[in-house]
């Protein structure tokens, strides 16, 4: 089955523990956290306040997608605010295994995201000391965007690379992924689905979680 992370992005921010309460209630694995600066993507969202308020208010392992500049500076302190896993952008580390090393010895999950313009052979060095590779299936910044059709090259690609090199790397999307897509998502080799609205904007939520968790390859 199919790891679940519903992306907070898309919650209604009045009701943030209500949502992380339904979250709780239902069969989803991972709480989807994104991070924005309004310079590395052109959208602010929140951060590291609100994060240490969800992290009280959730029992699932919490996601943060860093969509920020110079993520390692902040690193330590999401780590304090309660992160489980953290992204960082191929795009934004130019010393990226010393990231990824930074993350790992504060005793967290690291992962690598890609743009949807960014080759997935890029990250075959990086590869062995990840969790996971987020490939983003649309351009991040917003919710509610189209999926990517492209995006299932990729993920195909990915999935090739890690299985040749008999690697234990989980690969997650974001963007555009809904009940309808997820089985052509997981077929091409993704394991974790992120899903914003198709999750909040649905007339119920944790039967759609449920949908998406059981999809399986």
């Amino acid at each position: 089955m199919s790891i679940v992370a519903p992306s907070l992005l898309a919650a209604n921010f009045l009701r943030l523990e209500d949502e992380c309460k339904m979250i709780n209630e239902s069969v989803a694995d991972w709480l989807h956290l994104d991070v924005m600066d309004g310079r590395f993507v052109p959208n602010i969202s929140f951060g590291i306040p609100v994060i240490e308020h969800v992290r009280k208010a959730t029992t699932k392992i919490c996601d943060v997608h860093l969509m920020i500049e110079a993520p390692g500076d902040l690193v330590p302190a999401f780590k304090k605010a309660g992160a489980d896993n953290i992204i960082v952008h191929w795009e934004t580390c130019p010393n990226l295994h010393r990231n990824i090393q930074q993350i790992r010895e504060l005793g967290m999950n690291p992962a690598v995201a890609i743009n949807p313009h960014t080759p997935v052979f890029l990250l075959e060095d990086i590869l062995p000391d990840l969790h996971h590779v987020l490939i983003m299936t649309v351009n991040p910044g917003f919710g509610a965007q189209k999926f990517i059709p492209h995006s299932l090259e990729k993920v195909k690609q990915l999935r090739k690379l890690i299985d040749d090199k008999k690697l234990n790397v989980l690969i997650e999307v974001d963007g555009g992924v809904t009940v309808e897509n997820a089985q052509d998502l997981v077929n091409a080799g993704a394991d974790v689905l992120v899903a914003g609205n198709t999750v909040f904007s649905s007339t119920d939520p944790k039967e759609t979680i449920q949908k998406l968790k059981a999809v399986s390859r």
